[in-house]
């Protein structure tokens, strides 16, 4: 028989009597742990009575109520081994409890994603999300910011040093804001950027005709060599003499192999254009020292906080102290209004660890596996975008085996494994189809893969790409996922 804890405040007393009559003739064995009236009551009394009665085996599972949820679900999750959703309504609780079990479950291959640590998730849970703070350390639109401010602080010197940067703005709340924060930093509608053609890969907010910045802007787009298929730096230098834009962008979404930013630094002066440096993707390896830097290069550098760098979904830009105070002011009140200061404070725990020895051989190891599933992938026949990768990320272009990425990444979702559909370079096809798909390892490193697995993953990939369709194939290949992901247990101590 299947045990339910059930605890609630005083405002979700009524709902817990009659869940648990609900419960009960149904079947199940209810621990009812309180409270017993709608009396004013300590909800995180509650809330830790079911998380410790489930980490201790005395239930299988715990159900909350209170008046909001937000507050049941972050005083639950303080309990180790706990890992609480707020739920509203059936399907949310449904959708929560199947997305936990399919990122255990899962062979998580996308290239932009990646598991952060306990610490990281306790910050981003924590009660700081219920904190306004509008405004920079000490220059606040809010009262009551003094611990916010130490957080933020501490968020800004983290990352200046773990990049060697003059100055960081740590608000913004994602890649693409980072971004459009230079660009109203620096441009005028209608000014000119030179940035990476999007099917080569650059990032949407390089230039896409769907984005502010194809709308604001006038792009001139450069590419890769169609016969190394990596950056053409004597087209960027051409074209760069030709539009004098003012604003170049180096770096994107889907580059394999690393990016050399002396040679754009050279461009942009030579031309008197600023050089923006997106490293979103590579900032775990640039940090570790794996990657070039930008830094000392590029008058800005833009990343977002996870990916590589293993932080929460997040933003950044790090800039020369020239152009501080008109980046913070275009960060804030420009395109954004109060920073979400729980997220910032996980972006410290995630800077933190980036500063510790073991960060280093982490991020060696992602290299090593990309490495490693590249060239399992190419002995079993598959052409890689520029032969390879020097980077966390590859692109498989299917082509030749008239699979489109959209099929390839569907069959893939199916037998557990998540890929994304990418273009590839001078594609054909449309980004919705694709001609590829795109892998990444930051994911599976964090897991504790090594390259034995990436073999035995790539063993995976080509079963279902080689038997495209088959329901028969697919089954088999999601117990084989089952059992490897077993193997590698994500937060097992939340998740048993």
């Amino acid at each position: 028989m299947i045990v339910v804890a059930l605890g609630a405040d005083h405002a979700g007393f009524p709902l817990k009597e009659d869940l648990k009559a609900w419960l009960i003739s149904r079947g199940y064995d209810v621990v009812d742990l309180g409270t017993r009236s709608a009396e004013s009551v300590d909800y995180p009394d509650f809330a830790v009575g079911v998380g410790s009665a489930v980490t201790a085996g005395k239930a299988d599972r715990g159900v909350l109520v209170c008046g909001t949820g937000i507050g049941m679900a972050m005083a639950a999750n303080k309990v180790p081994g706990v890992r609480a959703a707020a739920c509203s309504d059936a399907f949310t609780a449904r959708m929560s409890r199947e997305h936990n079990d399919a990122q255990q479950r899962n062979l998580e291959l996308i290239a932009s994603e990646n598991f952060v640590s306990e610490a990281v998730l306790e910050a981003v849970g924590s009660v700081l999300t219920n904190k306004y703070a509008e405004g920079y350390p000490g220059r606040r639109y809010y009262g009551g910011c003094e611990v916010v401010d130490v957080v933020e602080d501490l968020a800004i010197a983290r990352a200046k040093e773990l990049f060697g940067a003059e100055h960081a703005n740590v608000q913004p709340h994602s890649g693409a804001q980072a971004n459009m924060a230079v660009y109203f930093t620096l441009l005028k509608p209608g000014d000119t950027v030179l940035g990476p053609n999007l099917s080569h890969g650059g990032h949407l907010t390089a230039g896409s005709p769907v984005n502010y910045s194809g709308k604001f802007y006038s792009i001139v787009a450069y590419g890769v060599r169609k016969d190394t298929e990596r950056i053409d730096l004597d087209q960027v230098r051409d074209l760069a003499r030709q539009h004098r834009p003012k604003l170049i962008i180096a770096g994107g979404s889907a580059f394999p192999r690393a990016i050399d930013f002396g040679p754009f630094g050279d461009i942009a002066r030579e031309v008197g254009a600023v050089l923006m440096a997106d490293i979103a993707h590579p900032a775990g390896l640039v940090a570790a020292g794996l990657h070039p830097s930008p830094v000392g290069i590029a008058d800005f550098v833009t990343t977002t906080t996870h990916k590589t760098l293993r932080g929460p979904r997040g933003g950044m830009v790090l800039c020369r102290a020239q152009h501080a105070q008109a980046l913070d002011k275009t960060v804030m009140p420009g395109v954004q209004g109060g920073p979400l200061m729980h997220v910032i404070a996980g972006k410290a725990v995630a800077f933190r660890e980036a500063l510790t020895p073991g960060w280093r051989d982490y991020q060696k190891q992602i290299v090593k596996n990309a490495a490693a599933l590249a060239a399992a992938l190419i002995e079993r026949g598959y052409r890689l975008v520029s032969g390879g990768t020097d980077t966390h990320l590859m692109l498989v272009d299917l082509t030749s085996r008239s699979i489109t990425g959209k099929d390839a990444q569907e069959a893939l979702d199916r037998a557990w494994i998540t890929v994304n559909k990418n273009t590839v370079p001078f594609e054909t096809k449309s980004p919705m189809v694709t001609s590829g798909i795109r892998i990444g390892t930051p994911a599976v490193t964090t897991r504790g893969m090594r390259e034995a697995e990436m073999v035995e993953i790539a063993r995976l990939i080509d079963r279902v790409l080689s038997d495209l369709g088959s329901s028969a194939v697919e089954a088999k290949v999601r117990g084989e996922v089952q059992e490897l992901t077993n193997r590698f247990p994500l937060y097992p101590e939340r998740t048993r």
